[in-house]
Protein backbone atom coordinates (compact mmCIF):
# COMPACT_ATOMS: atom_id res chain seq x y z
CA UNK A 1 0.00 0.00 0.00
CA UNK A 2 1.23 3.50 -0.69
CA UNK A 3 2.37 5.45 2.32
CA UNK A 4 2.43 9.22 2.85
CA UNK A 5 -0.75 9.99 1.03
CA UNK A 6 -4.14 10.97 2.38
CA UNK A 7 -6.74 8.24 2.82
CA UNK A 8 -9.02 7.95 -0.20
CA UNK A 9 -12.75 7.82 0.28
CA UNK A 10 -15.21 6.09 -2.03
CA UNK A 11 -18.78 7.30 -2.25
CA UNK A 12 -21.53 7.07 -4.86
CA UNK A 13 -21.65 10.88 -5.22
CA UNK A 14 -18.36 11.88 -6.81
CA UNK A 15 -18.83 15.53 -5.75
CA UNK A 16 -18.38 14.46 -2.10
CA UNK A 17 -15.14 12.68 -3.02
CA UNK A 18 -13.87 15.67 -5.00
CA UNK A 19 -14.46 18.21 -2.23
CA UNK A 20 -12.86 15.84 0.30
CA UNK A 21 -9.73 15.60 -1.90
CA UNK A 22 -9.66 19.35 -2.55
CA UNK A 23 -9.89 20.15 1.16
CA UNK A 24 -6.68 18.22 1.85
CA UNK A 25 -4.95 20.28 -0.87
CA UNK A 26 -6.25 23.56 0.60
CA UNK A 27 -5.10 22.68 4.13
CA UNK A 28 -1.53 23.20 2.91
CA UNK A 29 -2.23 26.98 2.96
CA UNK A 30 -3.16 26.91 6.65
CA UNK A 31 0.28 25.87 7.92
CA UNK A 32 2.07 28.84 9.43
CA UNK A 33 5.41 29.20 11.13
CA UNK A 34 8.84 27.82 10.16
CA UNK A 35 10.94 30.21 8.18
CA UNK A 36 8.59 33.07 8.95
CA UNK A 37 9.58 35.61 11.55
CA UNK A 38 7.45 34.99 14.58
CA UNK A 39 7.52 34.24 18.26
CA UNK A 40 5.80 30.84 18.02
CA UNK A 41 8.05 27.85 17.37
CA UNK A 42 7.37 25.19 14.76
CA UNK A 43 4.45 24.83 12.40
CA UNK A 44 0.84 25.29 13.42
CA UNK A 45 -2.63 25.51 11.89
CA UNK A 46 -4.09 28.98 11.42
CA UNK A 47 -6.26 30.85 8.90
CA UNK A 48 -3.99 32.24 6.14
CA UNK A 49 -3.16 35.89 6.78
CA UNK A 50 -4.45 35.86 10.35
CA UNK A 51 -2.15 37.75 12.77
CA UNK A 52 -3.16 35.38 15.61
CA UNK A 53 -3.37 31.69 16.33
CA UNK A 54 -6.78 30.84 17.82
CA UNK A 55 -7.78 28.28 20.43
CA UNK A 56 -10.86 27.40 18.37
CA UNK A 57 -8.59 26.60 15.37
CA UNK A 58 -6.37 24.34 17.47
CA UNK A 59 -9.30 22.39 18.93
CA UNK A 60 -11.52 21.91 15.88
CA UNK A 61 -8.69 21.29 13.38
CA UNK A 62 -7.56 18.34 15.52
CA UNK A 63 -10.74 16.45 14.57
CA UNK A 64 -9.88 16.33 10.86
CA UNK A 65 -6.07 16.50 10.93
CA UNK A 66 -6.01 13.08 12.65
CA UNK A 67 -7.19 11.62 9.34
CA UNK A 68 -4.24 12.97 7.33
CA UNK A 69 -2.12 9.80 7.72
CA UNK A 70 0.30 11.91 9.79
CA UNK A 71 1.07 14.20 6.85
CA UNK A 72 -0.30 16.99 9.05
CA UNK A 73 -0.06 16.69 12.81
CA UNK A 74 -2.91 17.67 15.10
CA UNK A 75 -0.78 18.06 18.25
CA UNK A 76 1.49 21.08 17.56
CA UNK A 77 -1.28 23.70 17.35
CA UNK A 78 -2.75 22.53 20.66
CA UNK A 79 0.76 22.57 22.14
CA UNK A 80 1.13 26.27 21.24
CA UNK A 81 -1.61 26.96 23.82
CA UNK A 82 -0.25 24.59 26.45
CA UNK A 83 3.20 26.17 26.14
CA UNK A 84 1.70 29.60 26.80
CA UNK A 85 -0.04 28.53 30.00
CA UNK A 86 0.54 31.10 32.75
CA UNK A 87 1.56 30.42 36.35
CA UNK A 88 -2.06 30.69 37.53
CA UNK A 89 -3.23 28.14 34.90
CA UNK A 90 -4.64 30.68 32.43
CA UNK A 91 -4.61 29.87 28.72
CA UNK A 92 -5.88 32.70 26.52
CA UNK A 93 -8.01 32.20 23.41
CA UNK A 94 -5.60 33.87 20.95
CA UNK A 95 -1.88 34.65 20.70
CA UNK A 96 -0.09 36.99 18.34
CA UNK A 97 1.96 35.05 15.79
CA UNK A 98 4.50 37.88 15.70
CA UNK A 99 5.04 38.46 19.43
CA UNK A 100 3.59 35.37 21.12
CA UNK A 101 1.64 37.67 23.46
CA UNK A 102 -2.04 37.04 24.31
CA UNK A 103 -4.50 39.04 22.22
CA UNK A 104 -7.68 39.92 24.12
CA UNK A 105 -10.75 41.90 23.09
CA UNK A 106 -12.46 44.40 25.37
CA UNK A 107 -15.69 42.36 25.41
CA UNK A 108 -13.69 39.34 26.67
CA UNK A 109 -10.94 40.91 28.81
CA UNK A 110 -9.61 37.60 30.18
CA UNK A 111 -9.29 36.13 26.68
CA UNK A 112 -11.43 33.14 27.67
CA UNK A 113 -11.84 30.54 24.91
CA UNK A 114 -13.99 27.45 24.43
CA UNK A 115 -12.88 24.99 27.16
CA UNK A 116 -12.84 21.96 24.85
CA UNK A 117 -9.20 20.83 25.01
CA UNK A 118 -10.09 17.62 26.91
CA UNK A 119 -12.69 16.61 24.29
CA UNK A 120 -10.08 17.12 21.54
CA UNK A 121 -7.41 15.17 23.47
CA UNK A 122 -9.75 12.24 24.13
CA UNK A 123 -10.54 12.03 20.41
CA UNK A 124 -6.82 12.26 19.56
CA UNK A 125 -6.03 9.43 21.97
CA UNK A 126 -8.49 7.12 20.19
CA UNK A 127 -7.06 8.04 16.78
CA UNK A 128 -3.36 7.95 17.75
CA UNK A 129 -3.14 5.65 20.79
CA UNK A 130 -0.59 8.00 22.39
CA UNK A 131 -0.95 7.34 26.14
CA UNK A 132 2.17 9.31 27.08
CA UNK A 133 0.53 12.44 25.69
CA UNK A 134 -2.50 11.94 27.96
CA UNK A 135 -0.11 11.81 30.93
CA UNK A 136 1.58 15.05 29.77
CA UNK A 137 -1.56 17.09 29.07
CA UNK A 138 -3.81 16.15 31.99
CA UNK A 139 -1.92 18.30 34.57
CA UNK A 140 -2.07 21.26 32.13
CA UNK A 141 -5.83 20.84 31.66
CA UNK A 142 -6.29 20.46 35.42
CA UNK A 143 -4.58 23.82 36.06
CA UNK A 144 -6.57 25.41 33.23
CA UNK A 145 -9.85 24.21 34.76
CA UNK A 146 -8.84 25.52 38.18
CA UNK A 147 -8.12 28.93 36.64
CA UNK A 148 -11.56 29.06 34.96
CA UNK A 149 -13.17 28.02 38.27
CA UNK A 150 -11.29 30.68 40.23
CA UNK A 151 -12.27 33.53 37.87
CA UNK A 152 -15.70 32.62 36.49
CA UNK A 153 -17.43 30.14 38.80
CA UNK A 154 -20.13 31.64 41.02
CA UNK A 155 -21.63 30.41 44.34
CA UNK A 156 -24.54 28.79 42.46
CA UNK A 157 -22.01 26.42 40.83
CA UNK A 158 -22.42 27.96 37.35
CA UNK A 159 -20.06 30.03 35.20
CA UNK A 160 -20.69 33.70 34.53
CA UNK A 161 -18.81 34.55 31.33
CA UNK A 162 -19.05 37.26 28.67
CA UNK A 163 -21.08 36.29 25.61
CA UNK A 164 -17.95 36.81 23.48
CA UNK A 165 -16.35 33.82 25.26
CA UNK A 166 -19.02 31.52 23.77
CA UNK A 167 -17.87 32.42 20.25
CA UNK A 168 -21.42 33.55 19.33
CA UNK A 169 -20.81 37.28 19.36
CA UNK A 170 -24.05 38.87 18.12
CA UNK A 171 -26.49 36.07 19.03
CA UNK A 172 -29.79 37.37 20.48
CA UNK A 173 -28.66 36.49 24.01
CA UNK A 174 -27.76 39.93 25.37
CA UNK A 175 -29.23 39.28 28.82
CA UNK A 176 -27.51 35.93 29.32
CA UNK A 177 -25.31 35.94 32.42
CA UNK A 178 -24.91 32.16 32.64
CA UNK A 179 -24.78 30.93 29.01
CA UNK A 180 -26.02 27.37 28.45
CA UNK A 181 -23.26 26.58 25.92
CA UNK A 182 -20.27 27.66 28.02
CA UNK A 183 -21.65 25.96 31.13
CA UNK A 184 -22.22 22.78 29.18
CA UNK A 185 -18.71 22.97 27.71
CA UNK A 186 -17.36 23.00 31.26
CA UNK A 187 -19.35 19.80 31.86
CA UNK A 188 -17.85 18.33 28.65
CA UNK A 189 -14.43 19.43 29.89
CA UNK A 190 -14.62 17.54 33.21
CA UNK A 191 -16.42 14.56 31.62
CA UNK A 192 -13.50 14.02 29.23
CA UNK A 193 -10.90 14.81 31.88
CA UNK A 194 -12.44 11.97 33.87
CA UNK A 195 -12.12 9.74 30.78
CA UNK A 196 -8.46 10.80 30.32
CA UNK A 197 -7.78 9.99 34.00
CA UNK A 198 -9.36 6.55 33.41
CA UNK A 199 -6.89 5.93 30.56
CA UNK A 200 -4.07 6.53 33.10
CA UNK A 201 -5.91 4.37 35.64
CA UNK A 202 -5.98 7.33 38.04
CA UNK A 203 -9.17 6.40 39.89
CA UNK A 204 -9.06 9.27 42.38
CA UNK A 205 -8.73 11.99 39.69
CA UNK A 206 -11.38 10.30 37.56
CA UNK A 207 -13.79 10.26 40.52
CA UNK A 208 -13.19 13.96 41.33
CA UNK A 209 -13.82 15.05 37.73
CA UNK A 210 -16.93 12.89 37.53
CA UNK A 211 -18.23 14.48 40.70
CA UNK A 212 -17.81 17.94 39.14
CA UNK A 213 -19.58 16.68 36.02
CA UNK A 214 -22.62 15.37 37.93
CA UNK A 215 -22.80 18.55 39.96
CA UNK A 216 -22.95 20.64 36.75
CA UNK A 217 -25.36 18.21 35.12
CA UNK A 218 -27.80 18.62 38.02
CA UNK A 219 -27.60 22.42 37.89
CA UNK A 220 -28.09 22.60 34.14
CA UNK A 221 -31.11 20.30 34.28
CA UNK A 222 -32.59 22.18 37.26
CA UNK A 223 -31.98 25.78 36.21
CA UNK A 224 -31.64 25.79 32.42
CA UNK A 225 -34.08 23.11 31.24
CA UNK A 226 -37.57 24.38 30.47
CA UNK A 227 -40.02 21.52 30.70
CA UNK A 228 -42.85 23.42 29.07
CA UNK A 229 -40.81 24.26 25.94
CA UNK A 230 -38.65 21.12 25.96
CA UNK A 231 -35.46 23.14 25.55
CA UNK A 232 -32.35 24.41 27.36
CA UNK A 233 -32.02 28.18 27.76
CA UNK A 234 -29.46 30.70 29.03
CA UNK A 235 -30.32 32.26 32.37
CA UNK A 236 -29.98 35.85 33.59
CA UNK A 237 -28.51 37.20 36.82
CA UNK A 238 -31.64 36.22 38.78
CA UNK A 239 -31.47 32.69 37.32
CA UNK A 240 -34.55 33.37 35.17
CA UNK A 241 -34.58 31.53 31.83
CA UNK A 242 -34.18 33.71 28.74
CA UNK A 243 -36.59 32.11 26.31
CA UNK A 244 -34.74 32.46 23.03
CA UNK A 245 -34.06 29.17 21.26
CA UNK A 246 -30.51 29.18 19.88
CA UNK A 247 -28.21 26.42 18.70
CA UNK A 248 -26.41 26.80 22.06
CA UNK A 249 -29.23 24.69 23.54
CA UNK A 250 -27.83 21.62 21.74
CA UNK A 251 -24.49 21.42 23.57
CA UNK A 252 -26.17 19.42 26.39
CA UNK A 253 -26.60 16.50 23.95
CA UNK A 254 -22.85 16.34 23.41
CA UNK A 255 -22.31 16.38 27.18
CA UNK A 256 -24.95 13.66 27.71
CA UNK A 257 -26.70 16.01 30.15
CA UNK A 258 -30.19 15.07 28.89
CA UNK A 259 -32.05 11.90 29.78
CA UNK A 260 -33.74 10.10 26.87
CA UNK A 261 -37.01 11.95 27.29
CA UNK A 262 -35.39 15.41 27.27
CA UNK A 263 -33.11 14.41 24.39
CA UNK A 264 -36.06 13.30 22.29
CA UNK A 265 -37.84 16.61 22.78
CA UNK A 266 -34.78 18.63 21.74
CA UNK A 267 -33.95 16.31 18.82
CA UNK A 268 -37.52 16.57 17.48
CA UNK A 269 -36.94 20.31 16.98
CA UNK A 270 -34.12 19.55 14.53
CA UNK A 271 -36.68 18.27 12.02
CA UNK A 272 -39.37 20.83 12.78
CA UNK A 273 -39.35 23.71 10.22
CA UNK A 274 -40.62 26.07 12.93
CA UNK A 275 -37.43 25.52 14.94
CA UNK A 276 -34.13 24.18 13.59
CA UNK A 277 -35.47 22.08 10.71
CA UNK A 278 -34.44 24.65 8.10
CA UNK A 279 -33.49 23.36 4.63
CA UNK A 280 -29.79 23.80 5.53
CA UNK A 281 -29.09 22.21 8.93
CA UNK A 282 -28.79 23.96 11.39
CA UNK A 283 -29.45 27.71 11.80
CA UNK A 284 -27.98 29.37 14.90
CA UNK A 285 -31.42 30.70 15.92
CA UNK A 286 -34.77 28.89 15.64
CA UNK A 287 -36.69 29.96 12.53
CA UNK A 288 -39.73 30.96 14.65
CA UNK A 289 -37.75 33.47 16.78
CA UNK A 290 -38.39 37.15 16.02
CA UNK A 291 -34.60 37.66 15.91
CA UNK A 292 -34.15 35.02 13.15
CA UNK A 293 -32.69 36.56 9.99
CA UNK A 294 -32.78 34.58 6.75
CA UNK A 295 -29.65 36.38 5.51
CA UNK A 296 -27.83 34.86 8.50
CA UNK A 297 -26.67 38.16 10.03
CA UNK A 298 -23.87 36.46 11.94
CA UNK A 299 -25.27 34.34 14.76
CA UNK A 300 -28.90 35.31 14.06
CA UNK A 301 -29.62 32.55 11.59
CA UNK A 302 -26.40 31.61 9.75
CA UNK A 303 -25.40 27.96 9.54
CA UNK A 304 -21.89 27.54 10.97
CA UNK A 305 -20.30 24.19 10.06
CA UNK A 306 -18.61 23.74 13.47
CA UNK A 307 -21.98 24.12 15.23
CA UNK A 308 -23.67 21.71 12.80
CA UNK A 309 -20.76 19.33 13.58
CA UNK A 310 -21.45 19.75 17.31
CA UNK A 311 -25.16 18.90 16.90
CA UNK A 312 -24.36 15.82 14.78
CA UNK A 313 -21.83 14.58 17.37
CA UNK A 314 -24.51 15.14 20.03
CA UNK A 315 -26.98 13.01 18.03
CA UNK A 316 -24.41 10.18 18.04
CA UNK A 317 -24.43 10.16 21.85
CA UNK A 318 -28.09 9.11 21.66
CA UNK A 319 -27.51 6.55 18.88
CA UNK A 320 -29.40 8.65 16.33
CA UNK A 321 -27.20 7.41 13.47
CA UNK A 322 -29.86 7.73 10.75
CA UNK A 323 -30.65 11.35 11.55
CA UNK A 324 -27.01 12.34 11.99
CA UNK A 325 -26.14 10.88 8.57
CA UNK A 326 -29.15 12.44 6.85
CA UNK A 327 -28.26 15.89 8.29
CA UNK A 328 -24.57 15.51 7.38
CA UNK A 329 -25.46 14.65 3.75
CA UNK A 330 -27.95 17.52 3.48
CA UNK A 331 -25.44 19.96 4.99
CA UNK A 332 -22.74 18.85 2.54
CA UNK A 333 -25.06 19.32 -0.46
CA UNK A 334 -25.68 22.92 0.65
CA UNK A 335 -21.93 23.45 1.14
CA UNK A 336 -21.31 22.17 -2.41
CA UNK A 337 -24.18 24.14 -3.96
CA UNK A 338 -22.94 27.32 -2.26
CA UNK A 339 -19.50 27.05 -3.86
CA UNK A 340 -20.71 28.23 -7.19
CA UNK A 341 -24.23 29.35 -8.07
CA UNK A 342 -23.77 28.03 -11.63
CA UNK A 343 -23.50 24.49 -10.29
CA UNK A 344 -19.79 24.23 -11.10
CA UNK A 345 -18.34 22.62 -7.97
CA UNK A 346 -14.83 22.73 -9.39
CA UNK A 347 -14.61 26.47 -8.86
CA UNK A 348 -15.58 28.61 -5.92
CA UNK A 349 -15.06 28.64 -2.17
CA UNK A 350 -16.09 26.97 1.01
CA UNK A 351 -17.39 29.56 3.49
CA UNK A 352 -17.21 30.31 7.20
CA UNK A 353 -21.04 30.40 7.41
CA UNK A 354 -24.03 29.71 5.17
CA UNK A 355 -27.59 30.85 4.54
CA UNK A 356 -30.21 28.77 6.39
CA UNK A 357 -33.04 28.68 3.82
CA UNK A 358 -31.20 28.40 0.50
CA UNK A 359 -27.70 27.87 -0.83
CA UNK A 360 -25.06 30.59 -0.59
CA UNK A 361 -22.78 32.25 1.96
CA UNK A 362 -24.39 33.99 4.94
CA UNK A 363 -24.24 37.78 5.41
CA UNK A 364 -23.41 40.04 8.32
CA UNK A 365 -23.70 43.72 7.25
CA UNK A 366 -21.59 44.96 10.19
CA UNK A 367 -18.68 42.76 9.14
CA UNK A 368 -17.63 43.44 5.56
CA UNK A 369 -15.08 40.58 5.56
CA UNK A 370 -17.72 38.02 6.61
CA UNK A 371 -17.92 35.19 5.83
CA UNK A 372 -14.28 34.28 5.32
CA UNK A 373 -13.63 32.08 2.26
CA UNK A 374 -11.91 28.69 2.77
CA UNK A 375 -12.34 28.92 6.54
CA UNK A 376 -11.15 25.34 6.93
CA UNK A 377 -11.28 25.26 10.74
CA UNK A 378 -15.04 24.93 10.27
CA UNK A 379 -15.38 23.62 6.72
CA UNK A 380 -13.01 20.66 6.92
CA UNK A 381 -15.08 19.34 9.83
CA UNK A 382 -17.80 18.84 7.21
CA UNK A 383 -15.83 17.89 4.12
CA UNK A 384 -13.42 15.51 5.92
CA UNK A 385 -14.61 14.56 9.40
CA UNK A 386 -18.37 14.24 8.85
CA UNK A 387 -17.68 12.59 5.49
CA UNK A 388 -15.57 9.80 7.02
CA UNK A 389 -17.50 9.37 10.26
CA UNK A 390 -21.14 10.10 9.44
CA UNK A 391 -21.55 9.78 5.68
CA UNK A 392 -19.24 6.81 5.01
CA UNK A 393 -19.92 5.83 8.65
CA UNK A 394 -16.53 4.73 10.04
CA UNK A 395 -15.61 5.09 13.73
CA UNK A 396 -12.11 4.15 14.78
CA UNK A 397 -10.38 3.49 18.08
CA UNK A 398 -6.70 2.62 17.95
CA UNK A 399 -6.26 1.64 21.63
CA UNK A 400 -9.23 -0.71 21.36
CA UNK A 401 -8.08 -1.95 17.90
CA UNK A 402 -11.64 -1.45 16.63
CA UNK A 403 -13.30 -0.11 13.51
CA UNK A 404 -17.10 0.23 13.60
CA UNK A 405 -18.94 0.69 10.34
CA UNK A 406 -22.40 2.11 11.08
CA UNK A 407 -24.61 2.51 8.01
CA UNK A 408 -28.38 2.55 7.35
CA UNK A 409 -27.99 0.41 4.22
CA UNK A 410 -25.29 -0.91 1.96
CA UNK A 411 -24.01 1.40 -0.74
CA UNK A 412 -20.88 1.47 -2.87
CA UNK A 413 -18.51 3.27 -0.52
CA UNK A 414 -15.59 2.92 1.85
CA UNK A 415 -12.08 4.10 2.63
CA UNK A 416 -8.69 3.16 1.24
CA UNK A 417 -5.25 3.49 2.86
CA UNK A 418 -6.26 4.83 6.24
CA UNK A 419 -3.31 4.75 8.60
CA UNK A 420 -4.00 3.39 12.08
CA UNK A 421 -0.53 4.15 13.46
CA UNK A 422 1.49 1.26 11.95
CA UNK A 423 -1.46 -0.38 10.26
CA UNK A 424 -2.85 0.70 6.87
CA UNK A 425 -6.42 -0.44 6.32
CA UNK A 426 -8.86 -0.48 3.42
CA UNK A 427 -12.59 -1.21 3.72
CA UNK A 428 -14.77 -1.08 0.60
CA UNK A 429 -18.26 -2.35 -0.13
CA UNK A 430 -19.63 -3.14 -3.55
CA UNK A 431 -22.20 -5.37 -5.21
CA UNK A 432 -21.13 -8.44 -7.13
CA UNK A 433 -23.02 -11.33 -8.70
CA UNK A 434 -22.93 -12.99 -5.28
CA UNK A 435 -24.57 -10.04 -3.51
CA UNK A 436 -23.11 -7.28 -1.31
CA UNK A 437 -19.46 -7.86 -0.52
CA UNK A 438 -16.97 -6.06 1.71
CA UNK A 439 -13.33 -6.13 0.63
CA UNK A 440 -10.72 -5.47 3.28
CA UNK A 441 -6.98 -5.10 3.46
CA UNK A 442 -4.90 -4.66 6.59
CA UNK A 443 -1.33 -5.04 7.82
CA UNK A 444 -2.31 -6.14 11.34
CA UNK A 445 -5.20 -7.75 13.15
CA UNK A 446 -8.09 -5.53 14.29
CA UNK A 447 -11.74 -6.00 15.23
CA UNK A 448 -14.35 -4.91 12.73
CA UNK A 449 -18.01 -4.33 13.58
CA UNK A 450 -20.50 -3.98 10.77
CA UNK A 451 -23.75 -2.40 11.95
CA UNK A 452 -26.41 -2.14 9.23
CA UNK A 453 -28.98 -0.26 11.26
CA UNK A 454 -31.97 -2.33 12.27
CA UNK A 455 -30.85 -5.24 10.06
CA UNK A 456 -27.54 -6.75 11.05
CA UNK A 457 -24.73 -6.26 13.56
CA UNK A 458 -21.66 -8.46 13.71
CA UNK A 459 -18.12 -8.15 15.09
CA UNK A 460 -15.29 -10.09 13.45
CA UNK A 461 -11.52 -10.23 13.91
CA UNK A 462 -9.90 -9.09 10.65
CA UNK A 463 -6.52 -10.75 10.05
CA UNK A 464 -3.60 -9.13 8.23
CA UNK A 465 -3.61 -9.37 4.45
CA UNK A 466 -6.59 -9.23 2.10
CA UNK A 467 -9.99 -10.72 2.72
CA UNK A 468 -13.60 -10.29 1.70
CA UNK A 469 -16.94 -11.17 3.23
CA UNK A 470 -20.42 -11.64 1.84
CA UNK A 471 -22.98 -9.72 3.89
CA UNK A 472 -25.70 -12.34 3.34
CA UNK A 473 -23.47 -14.99 4.91
CA UNK A 474 -22.86 -13.05 8.15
Amino acid sequence: MTRRDFPKIHFYDQDFVDIYDKTWAWIQDCWQGEGEKGAIDGRFFSYPGSPVVQQIDAIFSSFFLVYSNRIYHAFPTLDVFYQHQEQNGAIRSAYSIETGEPVVEKDNPEGLGLPLFAWAEFNLYHKSGNKKRVKDVLPILDKYTSWIDSVFKRPNGLYEVPLAATGMGNAPREDAVYPIDFNTMMAINVLYMSALADILNDKEASFQYKRQYFSLKTRLNTLMWDNEDGFYYDIDRDEKRIKVKTIAGYWPLLAEISNDDKAERIIDKLSDPAFFGAPHPFPTVAVSESSFDETGNGFRGSVYPHLTFMVIKGLERYQRWDLSRECAIRHLYFVLDSMNPDGNHHKGNLWEAYLPLKEGPAQWPEKPDFPRPQYLTYDALSTICLTIENIVGLFISLPRKTVDWIIPNLEIMGIENLSLKKNMITILSNKSGRGWEIHMESEKLYYFTINILGKKKKTLPIPSGKCSMLIDKL
